[in-house]
């Protein structure tokens, strides 16, 4: 008896055991469940993962040649070393997948190289949407601040009403003769702003203060805000070209000053290539500051580094950028192509990873397509319409290079929309025609 007893008891502890073993096992399994939007890796957010770079040849010919030259890039790709103007990283968001691309380079005889690579997506379970803010407006945070100001994830106008972008992007660069029609053209699509790309000499057409001044009246005479830009250090790394372009911007500030109420400075267009978060910080957070030295209170815009696609070098440094804007009027622009842009987790990743830093963000650039992938456009403009985030279309016309299909118009005046793009830009039921509020200081 005594041994059945014993046999019996030994036979107990070994089922228990296995029990215990097996209920260790599940809880390990289980564990990687829930993952926080500051854990997923984006399309920007590839600091030191293997990876391609793409490069642009150093100097282009007046003519730009692909508006959208490509330079997609991969949240895991690696920065290169080389300073040259156009280092792109692949793309990366939590799959390294598409090459470097410029988003938004210049037209027809400018070309461009890119590089792309492929590679499976991941299967992390996408970050949560933040909650739109229904609270009021703040106070400026400034009392230096002058005509629109920045206020937490808020872009707020001179009449202290929320203002949300829904714009297109204009190559006034490249086609100056095209000017008038074009944003007459851009105007009745109900746009309530539109972004103009003009050259400082570094690369293109140095525009003088009194061809911005003219830019901006005719905006401000069809009721468009406008954001002017310098495209010339598309890609660049070198800190001294954004020396110079904010050299260039004190020269003809006087299309600036006076006009706080109708015009957003975007410094640059897409500098750094590489996906370096130190060296976008350490140029940015001297850039501005001279600026405001020189008496322009114009709200900044600054874009991401890698093209504008690497959203992580502003939740890397977009806080010490804005710290070093003595107005505190400081924004983000990230552009979203086959990178930044490519699916509903990455986009949404890109822009809550910025506004949960309390900064304020826009999708600058995006088109529906891409040499460096396919783009979700539907999604960028239904989250951006969920969360009162502003967007711009690249590009209106005049796309060249193998990007053509970039081009929203067929004709300059309008009259012809591209069917997967332009189309769906202005019409969509996310689209500008039915979500586009005017500033209400043209009320």
């Amino acid at each position: 008896m005594k041994k059945l007893t014993a046999i019996l008891l030994a036979t107990v502890m070994m089922i228990s055991g296995c029990a215990a073993s097996e209920s260790s096992n599940s809880s390990i399994d289980t564990g990687s469940s829930g993952v926080s939007s500051a854990d997923i890796r984006d399309s920007a957010a590839s600091d030191d993962s293997d990876g391609a770079s793409g490069s642009e040849s150093g100097t282009e010919s007046t003519a730009p040649v692909n508006t959208k030259d490509n330079s997609s890039e991969s949240e895991t790709a690696a920065p290169s070393e080389s300073g040259s103007d156009s280092t792109a990283p692949l793309d990366t968001e939590s799959d390294p997948e598409a090459g470097a691309s410029d988003s938004s380079r210049a037209p027809e005889d400018n070309s461009s190289v890119s590089e792309r690579e492929s590679g499976s997506v991941s299967s992390v379970p996408p970050a949560a949407s933040p909650e739109p803010s229904e609270e009021a407006p703040a106070d400026k945070p400034h009392e230096g601040a002058e005509g629109f100001y920045v206020s937490g994830t808020k872009l707020y106008d001179a009449n202290g009403n929320e203002f949300v972008m829904r714009g297109i992007n204009h190559p006034h660069s490249w086609f100056k003769d095209k000017d008038d029609i074009a944003l007459a053209a851009i105007a009745e699509t109900g746009a309530n702003c539109v972004r103009i790309v003009c050259g400082d000499g570094q690369q293109y057409a140095r525009d003088s203060a009194e061809t911005l001044s003219r830019l901006v009246e005719r905006c401000k005479a069809l009721e468009m805000i406008a954001i002017l830009e310098v495209h010339d250090i598309t890609g660049k790394d070198e800190l001294s070209a954004l020396e110079k372009t904010v050299d260039y911007w004190i020269e003809v500030k006087d299309a600036l000053i006076g006009n706080e109420a109708y015009v957003l400075l975007n410094i640059a267009n897409e500098w750094v290539g590489t996906w370096d978060s130190d060296i976008w910080t350490q140029g940015y957070t001297a850039a501005i500051p001279r600026l405001r030295e020189a008496g322009i209170k114009n709200t900044i815009i600054v874009d991401a580094a890698g093209w504008g696609q690497y959203a992580k070098s502003i939740s890397d440094g977009g806080e010490e950028v804005f710290a070093a804007d003595p107005l505190q009027n400081t924004m983000f622009s990230i552009h979203m192509y086959g990178s930044a842009g490519k699916n509903d987790r990455v986009i949404r990743q890109n822009l809550a990873r910025v506004t949960e830093k309390g900064l304020c963000v826009i999708v600058g650039e995006f088109g529906y397509n891409h040499s460096d992938g396919d783009v979700d456009e539907a999604f960028i403009m239904q989250y951006c319409g969920e969360n009162d985030i502003g967007y711009l279309g690249w590009s209106w016309k005049g796309n060249g290079g193998g990007v053509e299909y970039l081009d929203i118009a067929l004709e300059w005046d309008g009259s012809r929309l591209s069917e997967e793009w332009g189309v769906n830009l202005i019409e969509g039921d996310t689209g500008i025609r039915k979500t586009s509020e005017k500033c209400s200081v043209f009320e």
